[in-house]
């Protein structure tokens, strides 16, 4: 998609629709009042949940306490109404969207506005034939999140389809409370999109370390069971027995409502550098979008909980002010909670090399991989390295050239190395 012209035709916005009630949503709804909009703000939202943190849903939310975690809630409902003064839409989701007469409906409601943010996130992938048997998830909801902590708690033979993010944050939980958890991944190596093969290889290792199971270049056939899941076939015809099974296989962005409305859609909302759609009064943020991230200079979807909160004030502000809407640029940057070890990557992991700088990958509890693209640091993967990372995402926002990075990190390593053995 080229860059269209601005949004400035639209008429001036006195309803601003926000269509996705999670981070993206939230962080729109509230941005949208900061700036000092008084039009009407509409959010609506698919669960019957108010907004709430995803992220704690598949961490701190799984492993043991001697008291339940609170409910990761972000405000409640006096808050949108007396602070925000938002009207709230739960409990169902949107199904169509006109972009001519302007109208959002819901169920058998017409919403119109004269601004729109689509921030309906994504949906997981599921496991064909899992219709129909209990004790299998998805973890993408409160509710989700619920029921698996419920099975854990209960010490329930698990079984993880996916070796990525989520999933490994659920084994680690699991494996936190002692309950025999197995991790079937379909891929030789783990985690190549999001980090390249070798750090894939070397985080993965996370789990032996650990006494966690990992099976990879495995398929999974089907699972059975009596109306709840009791085992999982794999595609050599060997089974796993199994009580829960979390299923962890992707997402698909949450796209399928916009049939028929002219919004741009492949791998997500397409937009451009404003996060604009090119379609009037319409911009999108979250994992439904699809942007030009300048910074990076690539085309990128992002499915992290930075992005979602940047994005959606974004395109709030966009939205409210097309002519005079500013481009949203970032360096990515996500994190994962595995064991007792923080994963942390910012930038781009689409190289010509990794380089690790410090420590030893798959052997050491600390250590620091460069990613290099041309004569540039496109992206840096730390574990355990939480007062280095953001010092590398300054660098890759500043173009900083290779070689500087590499002395910077060898330097850091050398110096951590010193005062060790002091």
């Amino acid at each position: 998609m080229s860059s269209p012209m601005p949004d400035a035709s639209a008429p001036s916005v006195e309803r601003l629709v926000v269509v996705g009630a999670s981070l993206a949503g939230l962080r729109a709804a509230e941005a949208a009042r900061k700036t000092g909009f008084t039009g009407s703000v509409t959010l609506v939202g698919a669960e019957s949940h108010l907004p709430y943190d995803r992220p704690p849903l598949s961490k701190a939310f799984l492993e043991p306490g001697d008291e339940d975690p609170a409910l990761p809630f972000f405000r409640d409902e006096s808050f949108f109404r007396d602070e925000l003064g938002i009207e709230l839409v739960l409990g169902e989701p949107a199904s169509a969207l006109d972009t001519e007469r302007r109208v959002v409906r819901v169920g058998e409601r017409e919403i119109p506005y004269d601004g729109l943010v689509i921030a309906t996130g994504s949906t997981p992938r599921q496991l064909p034939g899992s219709e129909g048997l209990s004790g299998v998830y998805s973890l993408r909801t409160l509710d989700d999140a619920l029921a698996v902590r419920s099975a854990l708690e209960k010490g329930a033979r698990t079984v993880v389809i996916g070796a990525g993010f989520i999933g490994s944050e659920v084994a680690s939980g699991a494996k936190k409370r002692g309950v025999e958890v197995t991790v079937l991944e379909a891929l030789p190596t783990p985690l190549v999109r999001a980090t390249g093969e070798a750090m894939g290889q070397a985080i993965a290792s996370l789990h032996d370390r650990n006494g966690t199971t990992l099976r990879c270049g495995v398929g999974v056939s089907r699972l059975e069971g009596e109306g709840k899941v009791e085992r999982v076939v794999l595609d050599d015809g060997s089974t796993i027995d199994a009580d829960l099974v979390v299923v962890g296989i992707g997402i698909v962005p949450a796209t399928a409502w916009l049939a028929g409305s002219g919004v741009p859609c492949e791998n997500g909302v397409v937009c451009d550098e404003t996060l604009w759609t090119g379609v009037p009064g319409v911009y999108a943020a979250g994992d439904v979008a699809s942007w030009l991230n300048p910074t990076m200079g690539e085309r990128q979807r992002m499915e992290n909980w930075t992005a979602a909160a940047e994005q959606g004030a974004a395109a709030a502000r966009n939205a409210i002010d097309p002519a005079n809407a500013k481009p949203y640029g970032t360096v990515p940057y996500f994190w994962s909670d595995w064991y007792d070890s923080r994963i942390q990557f910012v930038g781009s992991p689409d190289a010509e090399e990794v380089l690790v700088v410090e420590g030893t990958p798959g052997e050491s509890a600390r250590w620091v991989a460069l990613y290099r693209r041309g004569d540039r640091l496109v992206g840096a993967l730390t574990l355990n390295g939480q007062t280095e990372i953001m010092k590398y995402r300054v660098f890759i926002s500043k173009r900083t050239p290779w070689a500087e990075a590499v002395e910077f990190g060898r330097k850091r390593a050398a110096a951590r190395l010193e005062g060790a053995s002091a």
